[in-house]
């Protein structure tokens, strides 16, 4: 059921409850029932029988999708629909409530993606997902071809790729969305003795987001040729304007908007350089210690930042933007290559809770012999937890605190290959002789930078001392009652 209403930024029904916005979680009691449109009361009685329960979420501009352990798949927020005007057309129409999509009644959707206005979704052929048979439909907006179908005519209704649908040795596994652009993951339906994948883009190109070399858009899917053969992509994801894989190596690879942001480490920007990123660059792990993100799980994209987790989910990474602490590494700057993400976090509750989860229900038992011992224990525990939070915020502070100075002087963020060899190799500092290694191994473009932020920061000490100087004067020869006038 959809409802028409006049759209408004506070009531688009992204929450799925009708109603105002909510500060607390709403129960989405729609997932409680499901059945077909043309569906006999008593099929659907039988058929709500079997509870059903969320198997994947996915969140676009101002839609929200789900897929349940059914198959079906629901969409709630702002959903296509008809215009009832003579020239037909699109339209986007608030759901207050999840509505299943019954387009795909009868097979199993698998995976789900969505953008600003469109939707992509992998589907079985059949009823039911055996492995190797998934067709891919999109729907929704198409202004920059983001649907892949050819043209730039929006839909209503889910369609087939066509791409994919023809007699060809690939089979599509995974999906992502950008704002305006999409991201396909393939695999040979054959199987072979060498894993092999492919990345299919299509869509809004102007900020190199597809990877193509160039900054036109495509209106069906194509390959993305210049990442290097053969590899298995384990996932894939996009931003707004760009987009990230990772390998079953370890290998991850960035392209499109702002090299500046983590796209590409060794970004420099000149004359009109837009400093977008037209082809697949490697990503480097976080500086000497982790070349590659071993054990790669999935990588997923902000807005203009990038998160890798990797180390089979015992490590994250993060890089691009960092406003608000969206990098999660204690830093608010941008930061241009890798940093890890502060995980776990050192706190008593997350301690005591993988301690409690650890403990079986035989381990329960109390030993009164030992219990003085393991309260002992306990306290030395405790006591080495609080010195190790104590700790962080200290190396916490000092990094935010190098991070300014370090950006000031040099223009970038402060990186651990930046700390000096002296330091690094003895654990003393010797800051003429460091001082000395920094101007020989200055470029002229370094060296100018440097000789600004010093004659800035001399001309506002200078600019202060005669400022107090001439307070001074005023008050030593001007009387004391025009000094308060």
């Amino acid at each position: 059921m959809y409802f028409g209403i006049s759209l408004d930024c506070h009531m688009d029904g992204q929450l799925g409850v009708h109603g105002e916005n909510s500060l607390a979680p709403q129960l989405l009691e729609r997932f409680l029932e499901l059945g077909s449109p043309d569906q006999s009361k008593d099929e659907l009685e039988i058929n709500t029988k079997t509870p059903l329960k969320i198997c994947a979420v996915k969140a676009g501009g101002m839609t929200s999708l789900a897929i349940d352990n059914l198959g079906a798949l629901w969409m709630w927020g702002l959903c296509p629909q008809e215009n009832s005007s003579s020239d037909g057309g699109l339209t986007f129409v608030s759901s207050f409530s999840p509505i299943p999509v019954w387009d795909f009644h009868g097979h199993t959707v698998v995976k789900v993606a969505c953008g600003n206005e469109h939707v992509v979704a992998l589907v079985s052929a059949g009823e039911t997902y055996k492995g190797d048979d998934l067709v891919c439909y999109s729907w929704g907006g198409n202004g920059h071809g983001q649907l892949g179908l050819g043209d730039r005519e929006s839909r209503v209704h889910p369609e087939i790729v066509e791409t994919f649908n023809q007699d060809i040795p690939w089979t599509v596994y995974e999906v992502a969305c950008g704002a305006f652009h999409t991201a396909l993951l393939t695999h040979r339906k054959r199987p072979s003795e060498t894993l092999e994948s492919m990345c299919w883009t299509f869509g809004l190109g102007d900020k190199g987001q597809l990877g193509h070399g160039t900054t036109q858009s495509t209106l069906v899917p194509e390959p993305v040729k210049e990442l290097p053969q053969p590899v298995y992509l384990v996932s894939v994801d996009c931003g707004l304007f760009h987009t990230s894989v990772v390998s079953s190596a370890g290998d991850v690879w960035s392209w499109g908007m702002e090299k500046g942001l983590g796209l590409c480490p060794d970004a420099s920007f000149t004359g009109t350089d837009a400093g977008d990123a037209l082809s697949p660059l490697q990503i480097s792990g976080d500086g000497l210690h982790e070349p590659k993100f071993r054990d790669p799980v999935q990588i997923s994209c902000g807005a203009a930042h990038t998160v890798v987790v990797a180390h089979d989910g015992y490590k994250l990474w993060s890089w691009g933007r960092g406003r608000s602490g969206v990098l999660g590494n204690g830093k608010t700057i941008d930061c241009f290559t890798p940093s890890m993400v502060l995980w776990p976090p050192l706190n008593e509750d997350f301690q005591q809770e993988e301690l409690n989860s650890t403990v079986g229900e035989g381990d329960k038992i109390v030993d009164h012999k030992n219990s003085d011992a393991g309260s002992e224990m306990d306290k030395k525990l405790s006591l080495a937890m609080e010195e190790m939070k104590l700790l962080q915020s200290k190396l916490s502070i000092m990094e935010r605190y190098a991070s300014v100075l370090h950006g000031s002087i040099f223009g970038k963020p402060f990186e651990e290959q930046d700390i000096p060899i002296s330091l690094q190799n003895s654990g003393t500092f010797d800051v003429a002789r460091e001082w000395e290694n920094m101007l020989e191994s200055s470029d002229r473009s370094k060296l100018v930078r440097l000789e600004l932020f010093y004659r800035n920061m001399l001309a506002g000490v200078k600019d202060k001392m005669m400022k107090k100087r001439i307070q001074e004067i005023i008050k030593e020869y001007l009387p004391s009652s025009t000094q308060e006038k």
